[in-house]
């Protein structure tokens, strides 16, 4: 199967778009990159998104209009996909959407999440495309006990499961999450917490001691956090408890807040190895401080694997997509708390009547990707 895979993060900076061809060979998931790209979101939508996310306040009418506009971007993303990295043919749509709430409680022994909505209304993008369409991609993990992610764990334990020495793929994105694969024993998968960016400047000590109490951090895993908790007004707040350094300083604050979060996050593991992907390895500053803080232990780009970190996402979406449609999990329940591994998602129809495959026999244990498509266009990376 060919299928386009759609997301945009919690930063709501456009929507990540990857095509792949999928085949299951046993136990084994061949993925193959066809290509990827971003699309910026049109016009004011970004601006609205982001004037609704918590902790904003928001009313029926703003999540109808953003469920509708964030269906037809995604729509017109998947179309244009579908003719320029797909070659005109595909068989499925699989959606994340645009996160706009997660329901988490935090408490000393762990998070519970009651729910998490995700908008951009599928129907709008199977009328474009004529195709089928997964989406909802939490909300089964969530009814299962579950934190509905970190869902990347799920492609990493697949495609790092079998490394002989402890193994960590971490994202940084605008919430940090990282899986941790132990050789043998069940994946375990978390968000570290603060993503935040900075680039030059020296951290400021006192500001630095405040945010690095921030009870979350000490929670144990699984746990999930956005930006109910890391919002804009949790720096705010900081600031005005300890006062405010300079700018320069503030962001060299924030990286080492970054860099010190995920390398406390990892040091009870052991992990010989993180990979990193996420838009957070764009920035030199912070994985200089990522690697001093986690050393031993080796940090590389996600990238070596064959994925292009910027798309992995986007691909790990499509991966669901294409589970789902073979009634296979979408999930792994040692790295969200889930009681069981759920199938993902809920199926839209395109032009056509859904005539689903038989389910697959076998649950895959390994993913391989295979040589990008050479017929396909070069990643498009929008200025």
């Amino acid at each position: 199967m060919i299928v386009i895979g759609l997301s945009s993060g919690t930063s709501a900076d456009g929507i990540d778009v990857a095509a792949a061809r999928f085949a299951l060979d046993g136990d084994l998931v061949l993925l193959t990159p066809l290509g990827h790209r971003t699309e910026p979101y049109p016009g004011d939508l970004r601006e609205e998104i982001r004037g609704a996310l918590p902790p904003a306040h928001t009313t029926m009418g703003t999540v109808c209009r953003l469920d509708t506009r964030i269906g037809r971007a995604f729509a017109d993303a998947a179309l244009r996909a579908v003719g320029e990295l797909a070659g005109g043919r595909a068989d499925l749509v699989a959606s994340h959407g645009q996160t706009l709430f997660h329901w988490a409680d935090q408490r000393a022994d762990g998070a519970t999440v009651h729910g998490t909505l995700q908008l951009g209304q599928p129907a709008w993008i199977a009328e474009a495309t004529g195709l089928p369409v997964v989406s909802d991609l939490r909300a089964a993990d969530v009814a299962a006990g579950g934190q509905g992610a970190p869902l990347a764990s799920l492609l990493d334990a697949l495609l790092l499961g079998a490394r002989p020495e402890p193994t960590a793929a971490l994202n940084l994105g605008g919430i940090a999450n990282v899986t941790v694969l132990r050789g043998g024993q069940p994946p375990l998968a978390f968000d570290t917490g603060h993503g935040a960016l900075a680039r030059s400047g020296r951290p400021d000590p006192a500001l630095l001691e405040h945010l690095l109490a921030e009870p979350y951090y000490r929670l144990p895993p699984p746990r999930t956090t956005g930006l109910e908790l890391f919002g804009p007004g949790y720096l705010d707040a900081a600031l005005r408890a300890v006062g405010t350094p300079d700018d320069a300083d503030l962001m060299a604050t924030l990286v080492e807040l970054t860099a010190a979060t995920v390398a406390d996050a990892l040091r009870p593991h052991g992990v010989a190895e993180v990979l990193a992907s996420g838009g957070g390895t764009r920035n030199p500053v912070l994985m200089e401080r990522l690697a001093a803080r986690l050393s031993p232990a080796r940090l590389a780009a996600f990238d070596a694997l064959g994925l292009d970190s910027d798309a992995k996402e986007a691909y790990l979406f499509a991966l669901i997509g294409f589970l789902t449609w073979h009634g296979l999990p979408g999930s792994v329940p040692s790295c969200t708390g889930a009681r069981r591994a759920p199938v993902a998602g809920r199926l839209t129809p395109g032009a056509s009547p859904l005539r689903l495959p038989e389910p697959a026999p076998t649950v895959p244990a390994r993913l391989r990707v295979g040589a990008r498509d050479r017929r396909a266009p070069a990643p498009h990376h929008p200025e």
